[in-house]
């Protein structure tokens, strides 16, 4: 009888929404990124002063730039009236709400790493939106070929870490399914 209550209690932590054996883990990463995405954007903003500066030429390939986007991926789906961004900032909470779900059900620390930094990123830019006119973007990666400029869009340390946590989840989905599902 007394290992019945251990066995059900287990039970309940593996069906929790809320936590789960390595949501701390996942809770770690995600503020690790977005304390780099915005210390980032403060640094540049404050401190080296790129908007003033701008261009900022790293490498042959590699540009400081300012841009704000007010929209989401790409620049898709611009919000400038009053409602537009609450609407973007609640669609954010929502979908943060969902891949902490999943995250509560990761059984593998990939997958807590991959939707931490997804979560931190996209808490990252959600800040942005509170208080700037859009989501502050910086780097911009080009090359040149033939005589023409190829342009990558703009984009920050929380996309970096949104791309590098999809990246994460599709490697550990391919490497056998061993991905834990979304709830």
């Amino acid at each position: 009888m007394a290992d019945a209550a251990p066995a059900k209690a287990d039970q309940e932590a593996a069906r929790s929404y809320a936590w789960g054996p390595l949501s701390g883990f996942g809770l770690f990463v995600a503020v690790v990124a977005c304390l780099a995405d915005q210390a980032a954007k403060f640094w540049l903003l404050l401190v080296a002063h790129l908007s003033s500066l701008q261009p900022i030429v790293l490498a042959p390939f590699a540009e400081l730039v300012l841009t704000w986007n007010p929209g989401i991926s790409y620049g898709l789906f611009p919000q400038r009236g009053p409602i537009g961004p609450w609407a973007l900032l609640a669609f954010k909470v929502v979908a943060v709400g969902f891949l902490w779900a999943w995250l509560s059900r990761a059984r593998h620390r990939l997958t807590a790493l991959s939707l931490g930094l997804i979560i931190g990123g996209a808490v990252g830019n959600a800040i942005d939106r509170l208080h700037w006119p859009g989501v502050m973007d910086f780097v911009l990666l080009h090359a040149q070929i033939g005589g023409r400029t190829f342009n990558w869009y703009v984009f920050n340390l929380a996309d970096a870490a949104i791309v590098a946590g999809v990246v994460g989840l599709l490697y550990e989905s391919l490497r056998g399914g061993r991905a834990a599902k979304a709830p």
